[in-house]
């Protein structure tokens, strides 16, 4: 398996685990050191919260059923021991309490670096664009 292709498995197997729930595995292909900036405040998560399958726990709690998560138009970059990758993701649950389910478009950038052997997540920057018209709000109904 190139690197490239060990880099979309990583990014699949993340996407995968958040659709089955399972915050363990999600979790495990965090770097020690990683930093994300996720869509959800505040602006920047350390490792000790990134890396705390509680803390993702709590985030599927929220939802009434499962998270629908997928990976479009991937691409991986690598280069020795660092790759990067970006993505256009799309999610959709419903929320707890909720009647109708969300579904949101998003923009992800992953940083990942070799540790013992196995490529890890070191930098997750998830966004979504904004309006520049004066309202700054987000520009949730864009798709691909």
């Amino acid at each position: 398996m190139t690197s490239t292709n060990e880099i979309h498995a990583v990014i699949e197997e993340q996407a995968a685990a958040i659709r089955a729930g399972d915050a363990d595995a999600v979790v495990a292909r965090y770097a020690p050191e990683i930093v994300a900036f996720t869509l959800a405040p505040p602006l920047a998560h350390d490792a000790a919260e990134m890396r705390d399958p509680d803390n993702l726990r709590g985030w599927f709690a929220g939802f009434d059923g499962p998270v629908d998560y997928e990976v479009h138009d991937l691409r991986a970059t690598v280069g020795g021991e660092l790759a990067f990758a970006h993505s256009l993701n799309r999610m959709s649950a419903l929320p707890a309490g909720h009647d109708e389910p969300f579904t949101l478009w998003f923009r992800s950038t992953v940083c990942l670096r070799r540790h013992d052997g196995r490529w890890l997540i070191a930098h997750q920057h998830q966004s979504t664009p904004f309006h520049m018209d004066g309202t700054f709000a987000a520009a949730l109904d864009l798709e691909p």
